[in-house]
């Protein structure tokens, strides 16, 4: 007996869909902080009496310079507290191996590839931009990257009643999207290497594993250790995010028996609240202050590596992702959940549009060295990114109502068993709960139609007689 056609973005499982639940739920409330801190960051810059401050605030030194740390405030926001992001990035990736959709092969063809091609379309559309319009292609990584955090605060308020299978592939894919961004600026923006640096770090993660897998617990051993690797990291010219990355994949995020969490999932919950409602925001406050006024924004469309950025987050991660996502259901004989049609993907795909923390970071590291191109490409991010939510919100609002009842049939809960009745169909216990439901509604309204019944009878009764009486 053959096996039944596989359904791109079905129902998840319920574990799946509560951990995805509880992951956007603080990643929601982070990218709402993130829209703060971005907006705050433009006011500051582009408010005369304002601008200075923020210049001197940004370019503020402080750290031990013998230790090579002396550096800016922007800069420890990029590479300093972006580490603690890019850690729970990993973590995230960890867990999406082990016990997530990327556990299977089968699944993880979907996220792969459709994060794969919305990364590979955008860098071909700056790429071709710049060709043709003779532009730096310096830049091709700065569209490739999407921010989760945005998009979520995003689908906060225009996608409340999006169904959980189209969340959970937002997540995933920005977690599959996240892994190769942080290899894009492994690779192409590492320039120089200290190689005593770079060992040290090695062995300090070394170090680190030995004492995860001998169950030494204690966040006074990991966090000292994990700043010393991380400033190993910093100074072997490796792009210090990296670090937080290789500790996140370290964590184990299987659970064994007696365990109702594993220590990546209890470390991620703990974590996660300050890399999304203080770290990321940070690095926005420090990274988004661009000077904007009418004449720069016309000349995002006239300069190529600006035009290239905008397109290449609005047309090139649109179509990348929904490509990907086409192709793969079509060659491996998938098909889209029947609750569910192509503009779904697409309106997504564009919600994927939005890159923003990882985006500003390439675009510095792209242009180091020419801090007007860099603001420029900056303001060409935050467009692109205002655009994609634009176009997201009118494609998932044309869809809502059908959202709606997609939603509320994935939480009707009748039996109040504190899980929702899809869940629950096969299970024997849940049928025989729902019967006893319903029976003693049935009792109810038996009672009721009896006594109903009762007082028409006594109305019948007594117009009766009034009518005898008249007679005589």
């Amino acid at each position: 007996m053959s096996a039944p056609p596989r359904k791109v973005l079905g129902r998840l499982s319920l574990p799946e869909r509560t951990f995805v639940a509880d992951a956007l739920r603080t990643e929601t409330v982070g990218g709402v902080l993130l829209l703060i801190a971005a907006v705050a960051a433009l006011i500051w810059a582009n408010v005369p009496a304002l601008h200075s401050s923020y210049e001197s605030v940004s370019h503020y030194h402080l750290g031990p310079a013998a230790l090579g740390l002396d550096l800016s405030i922007e800069h420890w926001a990029a590479d300093g507290l972006l580490a603690i992001f890019f850690f729970v990035a990993g973590i995230e990736l960890k867990r999406e191996l082990v016990a997530g959709d990327l556990k299977d092969p089968k699944a993880a063809a979907l996220p792969v590839v459709a994060a794969l091609c919305g990364m590979a379309v955008p860098a071909l559309v700056y790429t071709l931009t710049n060709l043709t319009g003779g532009g730096s292609l310096a830049g091709w990584a700065v569209p490739t990257a999407t921010d989760i955090a945005f998009a979520l605060a995003v689908l906060a308020v225009i996608g409340t009643w999006l169904p959980s299978a189209l969340r959970a592939f937002l997540l995933t894919l920005a977690v599959v999207d996240d892994l190769f961004a942080i290899l894009i600026i492994a690779v192409f923006f590492t320039a120089d290497i200290d190689f005593a640096a770079l060992g040290g770090a090695a062995v300090g993660l070394a170090v680190f594993w030995v004492l995860l897998r001998k169950g030494v617990r204690g966040w006074y051993v990991y966090v000292p250790l994990a700043l010393v690797i991380w400033a190993l990291m910093y100074n072997s010219g490796v792009h210090a995010t990296i670090a937080g990355v290789a500790m996140g994949l370290m964590l184990r995020c299987s659970t064994r028996e007696g365990e109702k969490h594993s220590p990546g999932e209890h470390i991620e919950h703990l974590v996660r609240p300050l890399s999304a409602g203080l770290a990321v925001p940070l690095f926005a406050l420090f990274s988004a202050g661009v000077s904007v006024s009418g004449g720069a924004l016309g000349d995002v469309f006239t300069q190529p590596e600006t035009l290239g950025v905008v397109l290449g987050l609005v047309v090139g991660k649109a179509l990348g992702i929904f490509g990907g996502t086409w192709l793969t259901a079509r060659f491996t004989r998938a098909s889209l959940s029947d609750d569910l049609a192509w503009a779904d993907v697409f309106a997504v795909a564009t919600l994927a549009g939005i890159g923003f923390t990882v985006s500003l970071l390439i675009g510095e590291l792209a242009f180091d060295g020419d801090a007007t191109l860099t603001d420029e490409v900056k303001a060409a991010v935050l467009l692109g990114s205002l655009i994609a939510a634009t176009l997201a919100t009118v494609l998932l609002k044309l869809r809502n109502a059908e959202y709606r009842r997609l939603y509320e049939a994935e939480e009707r809960d009748e039996d109040h068993s504190g899980i929702p009745d899809i869940y629950e169909e096969d299970d024997p216990a849940y049928h025989l709960r729902m019967a006893a439901i319903y029976e003693r509604k049935a009792a109810e309204h038996r009672r009721i139609a009896e006594l109903k019944s009762a007082e028409r009878l006594a109305e019948v009764a007594g117009g009766a007689g009034e009518e005898d009486d008249r007679r005589a």
